[in-house]
């Protein structure tokens, strides 16, 4: 699986193109914002996007699901459990980014995205939000803002919870192969292992 990272927006977003070597079809994860330069490196890229996935309602994350949306003509795959935080923003951002376009799939603990001969599996990891994803496949992991190098997700906005973000940090990431490549939401890559190890918010 090939990951792609560009970082968007005043809030450091790390967007993901994901994508299986063998056929470049791929996805866009977390397209927060800047849709007219993820689409030049989409193009740029050669890749065949076959749709769009948010980890989480925030919209540092979906600000540009909709120009994404209007240009590549792909689904939109959304947490199931999140979409109050997606339609409700709760902070005074909206202007900025547009209405948010409706998802086309909602997902839940279990489901699969696939593209060409990868696929990704749906971890709830809920805790910065009410109902946040992760999204797994042997290897790697995209945590939204759920695990950081070093750090975890703020907890204080609406539908955050603290004890629930470390439940889902431990039952379900924390569990996962100690080599499995973290790419969070925000700041660089980690692993499982380094975070088991290091991360004070874990010890």
């Amino acid at each position: 699986m090939h990951v792609e990272t560009l970082v968007v927006s005043m809030f450091a977003t790390n967007c993901y193109l994901v994508s299986c070597p063998e056929s470049k079809e791929g996805i866009v994860i977390d397209p927060g914002a800047e849709g007219k330069r993820i689409l030049h490196e989409i193009e740029k890229s050669g890749l065949k996007i076959c749709g769009i996935v948010n980890t989480h309602g925030h919209i540092d994350h979906t600000g540009a699901n909709g120009r994404l949306k209007e240009a590549l003509r792909v689904p939109l795959y959304f947490p199931e459990k999140d979409l109050e935080a997606y339609r409700n923003p709760g902070f005074k951002l909206g202007v900025l980014f547009g209405k948010p376009v409706p998802p086309d799939h909602l997902l839940k603990e279990g489901d699969q995205i696939s593209f060409g001969r990868e696929v990704l599996t749906v971890l709830e990891t809920p805790g910065h939000t009410a109902g946040g994803i992760s999204l797994y496949s042997s290897g790697l992991v995209f945590t939204g803002d759920t695990l950081f190098a070093g750090s975890i997700g703020r907890t204080d906005l609406a539908g955050g919870s603290y004890p629930v973000l470390i439940g889902s940090i431990k039952d379900k990431l924390m569990v996962l192969p100690p080599q499995t490549v973290v790419y969070p939401g925000h700041g660089p890559a980690t692993t499982i292992e380094t975070e088991a190890r290091s991360n004070p918010f874990l010890l």
